[in-house]
C-alpha cells in the first residue's frame, strides 16, 4: 500500500503450521457504512499535475518475503522453460496510447483498467481517466476520490467492466479512517455519467490493502490483505449495487489457514465469456513454494466460495483441490532486488511471491477454464526472472480441476515479470509483461498462443509495445498491471509501468489470429439477435466449425432462461426463443462448443 508520510512497519504472526480443518472459518455480514449518487463524472473537477504531486507522499510497504522453512533443493534451470521465440508472427498493436502518469520517482502507479463497448477506463493510484478507443481522452484526468461524497482515498485501484450488466466497477481504499473500502458502480453503461458510491469498513481499525476483485454472478468477490496480518475472502452484493440500493452489504470469511502469514494475494475467479449459473461456488486460487512449509510442495491450492444471502451465516469457502506443478524457484532476493537494468546496480522487485491479477475465468463446452500466471526464478545461477503460467481445466461433469498446461515464458537472457493474461472466444491466449535487463529499460511487451498450438508454448514473436529510455532509482517498481478483454471476445488491453524519464503507464490492444487447420484464416463469428413479438430471433453466421453448438439465453446474474443444441450448416444457424412472460430488460445470448463462443447483449421490450 501507498501513500503516508512515513514508512509502515508490519508485525507478522509466527508461521503456523496446522491442518486445514484445525481452522474454523468466521463469516460476517457487513452492511455499506456509506451509499450516494454521484455527480457526472463529466462534472468533476479535472486532476491538476501540481496537486497530484503534492498529495502523493509515498509510503513504502515492504511485503514480507517468504522465509525458506526446509532445505528443499530448488531447480538450477526451470523445467518448463520455453528458452526460444515462437515463430508466428503477432499483430501490431491496435492502439497503442500514454495512460496517467505516475508522479514521481517514490509514487508507483499500480495501473488497472478495463474495455467497454466504446471507452477504455484507466486507473492509477489517485486518478482515472477515459478514454474512446482510440486512445482520445474525454475530459479527464479526474481524482479518484472525487467520485465518493467525502472520500479520501489511497489507492490501490481496480477497474473492471460488468459486460453482463453494461456497468462498470471502480475501487480504491478508503483512508477517512484508514480502513474503509471505496466501490463505485456506474449507474448506466457511460462512464462518464453518475455512480452509485458505497463505502465498507470490513475490519474496523485495519488497513485494507492490495484488494483483487472479480466478477461472478452472485457477487463482486474480493480477496484482501490487512496490515495486521489478516487474510479474508470478500463478497459483495452485486444485484442490489447494480440497482443502487443503500442496503448493500458484504459477506467476508477469514481464509482458511493458508502456508504463512506474509504477504498474501489469492485470486477469485473472474468470469468472462458466459456467466456460470447463479449459485455456483467461486474458485479462488493460491500457488504455494516448497521450502515455504516443512514437508511442503510446489503446487496451487484452489478454494470455493459458496454464498448465501438468504442466510449469510451458511456461507462457506473451503479447499476444494491442490495441484502439484513442475518446481518452481520463487526465493527472490531478501532486499527485493531481483530485475536488472541498465548503467546502474539497482534492481526491480519481481513481486514473484503473489500470482498476478487477474484468474480469468471461462465455460467452454464440456469443461471451464482458468489461466494464472507469476513470476518464478528460471536459472538459480544466473538469477534470470521468466513468467510461469498455466491454464486450468474443470471437467463440468466432475467439477475436478486439472493442469492441462503449463509453461515458463524466458525466450532470452532478459528478465520477464509483471504479467497479466486473458484468453479469447477462440481459447487464444494473449500475454503482457514488463521486460527489463542489463541492456534492455523497463519496457513493456506481449506475446500469445492458439489454442492448438503445442502445450506450454508462447508460440508468437514477442512485441515490444513500449519501449523504456531509462532506468529507476528504487527497487519499487510497482504492485500489478492489468490484461482484460474486449466485450468483442477477441481484442486483449493492457496497462502497465515502464520507464523513461521517470514512472510511465501506458495503454495498448492488440489480437491473436486465429489459425484454423493449414488455412490460416481470421475468423469472427456474427451474432446477430433481434426481438419479433413474442420470439427473440437469433442468427449466427461466419462460425469457425459446423459442431454441436449450445445456444444460451440467460439474465445478468447469469440465472439461464432457456438452452438449446444447434447442428449449424455451412457455419451459420438460425433459431428462436419463446419470450412470452419474460420480463423486459437486458439479456445475454451465448453460443458456443468446444472451439469457441461468443456472448452478445439481448434488450427485451
Amino acid at each position: 500500500m501507498k501513500e503516508l508520510r512515513f514508512i509502515l512497519n508490519f508485525v507478522f504472526l509466527p508461521l503456523l503450521i496446522i491442518s486445514q480443518e484445525a481452522e474454523k472459518s468466521v463469516v460476517q455480514y457487513v452492511p455499506c457504512s456509506g451509499f450516494a449518487i454521484s455527480k457526472p463524472v463529466s462534472e468533476l473537477p479535472r486532476a491538476k499535475q501540481s496537486d497530484t504531486i503534492k498529495e502523493r507522499s509515498e509510503i513504502n510497504i515492504k511485503k514480507k518475503l517468504p522465509v525458506q522453512l526446509n532445505g528443499s533443493a530448488q531447480s538450477e534451470i526451470d523445467p518448463v522453460v520455453q528458452s526460444g521465440m515462437g515463430n508466428k508472427i503477432a499483430t501490431a498493436p491496435i492502439v497503442n496510447f500514454p495512460g496517467l502518469p505516475g508522479t514521481s520517482t517514490a509514487s508507483r502507479p499500480d495501473p488497472s483498467g478495463a474495455a467497454g463497448p466504446a471507452h477504455y477506463v484507466q486507473a492509477v493510484n489517485f486518478e482515472y481517466n477515459v478514454y474512446d478507443k482510440t486512445g482520445v481522452s474525454l475530459g479527464g484526468p479526474y481524482y479518484l476520490s472525487s467520485i465518493w461524497t467525502g472520500n479520501s482515498g489511497a489507492g490501490d485501484p481496480i477497474v473492471l467492466y460488468d459486460k453482463y450488466a453494461d456497468r462498470w466497477l471502480i475501487h480504491q481504499v478508503e483512508v477517512t479512517n484508514w480502513d474503509g473500502m471505496a466501490v463505485a458502480i456506474s449507474t448506466s453503461s457511460n462512464p462518464l455519467g453518475t455512480y452509485y458510491t458505497y463505502t465498507f469498513v470490513p475490519e474496523p481499525g485495519d488497513m485494507p490493502d492490495f484488494g483483487k476483485f472479480s466478477i461472478w454472478p452472485d457477487g463482486y468477490y474480493c480477496t484482501m490483505n490487512y496490515y495486521s496480518g489478516k487474510k479474508e475472502m470478500i463478497v459483495m452484493d452485486r444485484a442490489k449495487m447494480l440497482t443502487g440500493n443503500p442496503t448493500a452489504g458484504m459477506i467476508k470469511i477469514n481464509f482458511p489457514l493458508l502456508p504463512s502469514t506474509w504477504f498474501f494475494s489469492p485470486l477469485p475467479a473472474d468470469a468472462d465469456g458466459q456467466l456460470p449459473p447463479y449459485g455456483t461456488p467461486c474458485p479462488i486460487f493460491y500457488y504455494e513454494d516448497d521450502t515455504w512449509t516443512t514437508g511442503g510442495a510446489d503446487q496451487l491450492r484452489i478454494y470455493k466460495f459458496t454464498t448465501d444471502w438468504t442466510s449469510p451465516s451458511n456461507s462457506t469457502l473451503v479447499l476444494d483441490q491442490i495441484l502439484p506443478t513442475s518446481p518452481i524457484n520463487v526465493n527472490f532476493d531478501p532486499g527485493y532486488e531481483d530485475i536488472p537494468q541498465p548503467f546502474t546496480t539497482k534492481k526491480l522487485f519481481s513481486w514473484g511471491v503473489t500470482l498476478s491479477y487477474r484468474a480469468q475465468y471461462r465455460r467452454w463446452a464440456g469443461y471451464n477454464s482458468v489461466v494464472l500466471d507469476h513470476a518464478v526464478i528460471v536459472d538459480s545461477t544466473t538469477k534470470q526472472v521468466g513468467i510461469r503460467w498455466y491454464e486450468l481445466r474443470q471437467n463440468t461433469s466432475t467439477n475436478v480441476w486439472s493442469i492441462y498446461q503449463e509453461g515458463t515464458y524466458a525466450p532470452d537472457l532478459h528478465s520477464r515479470w509483471m504479467p497479466s493474461l486473458s484468453m479469447d472466444d477462440n481459447g487464444s491466449i494473449g500475454m503482457a509483461y514488463a521486460i527489463s535487463s542489463s541492456s534492455v529499460y523497463p519496457s513493456l511487451a506481449y506475446t500469445g498462443r492458439n489454442a492448438g498450438d503445442p502445450p506450454g508454448q508462447m508460440t508468437y514473436s514477442e512485441t515490444i509495445a513500449i519501449a523504456g529510455t531509462t532506468s529507476h532509482n528504487n527497487y519499487n517498481f510497482g504492485d500489478y498491471s492489468h490484461t482484460s478483454l474486449d466485450p468483442d471476445g477477441t481484442t486483449f488491453w493492457h496497462t502497465g509501468e515502464y520507464i523513461s524519464g521517470g514512472r510511465k503507464t501506458r495503454i495498448f490492444s492488440w489480437q491473436i489470429p486465429n489459425f484454423a487447420g493449414i488455412n490460416e484464416v481470421n475468423v469472427k463469428p456474427e451474432l446477430l439477435v433481434f426481438q419479433n413479438e413474442n420470439n427473440l430471433n437469433i442468427k449466427a453466421i461466419k462460425l469457425p466449425n459446423d459442431l454441436e453448438t449450445q445456444v444460451d439465453l440467460f439474465d445478468v446474474l447469469g440465472k439461464e432462461i432457456a438452452g438449446k443444441k444447434i447442428i449449424p450448416s455451412n457455419n451459420s444457424f438460425e433459431t428462436s426463443f419463446n419470450i412470452s412472460g419474460i420480463a423486459k430488460g437486458t439479456y445475454l445470448i451465448r453460443i458456443g462448443n468446444e472451439k469457441f463462443q461468443k456472448v452478445i447483449k439481448a434488450t427485451i421490450n
